[in-house]
């Protein structure tokens, strides 16, 4: 009976040591990485309302003059579109809080599909725009920090 269990045991352990090892599906990343070509790129927002949350100015807090750090919660209807723009000097983390959206960058050859409790990092000059291909509004939370008083 001992040696059944210790079997067990082993196997059990075994197999959970096999899993954590695994490599995980980052969801809501580029796995396809690659240039890709935006020429047709959307430069037109459609059905999306941008509202600042709040802001903080750099220059007392960090001593980084002009710019501020800000989070605005974005609401892009299906059909919905965030144009085309980019991340130069302006680095953004940005939360899917509900729905899904579809990203579109210039360093990934395929499209990026965010779902809820997905995060975008946003940053090194990247280039891209959103499409809410969904039959709901998708609710991003986007923190950037940019040029601004």
């Amino acid at each position: 009976m001992f040696n059944l269990k210790t079997k067990l045991a082993t196997a059990i352990i075994a197999v959970a040591a096999a899993g954590s090892f695994a490599t995980p599906a980052i969801a809501g990343q580029c796995t396809t990485a690659g240039a890709s070509d935006l020429a047709n790129a959307p430069t037109m927002p459609k059905g999306v309302t941008d509202d600042v949350l709040s802001a903080i100015n750099l220059g007392p807090e960090i001593n980084v003059d002009g710019r501020q750090l800000r989070t605005r919660r974005l609401v892009v209807q299906p059909g919905g579109i965030v144009p085309l723009h980019s991340h130069a000097d302006r680095p953004a983390l940005i939360i899917t809080v509900s729905g899904s959206i579809t990203e579109y960058r210039s360093d990934c050859s395929t499209p990026v599909d965010h779902q809820a409790g997905d995060i975008s990092r946003e940053a090194d000059g990247i280039s891209h725009y959103w499409v809410n291909n969904g039959s709901e509004p998708a609710v991003l939370l986007s923190s950037d920090v940019f040029h601004g008083e």
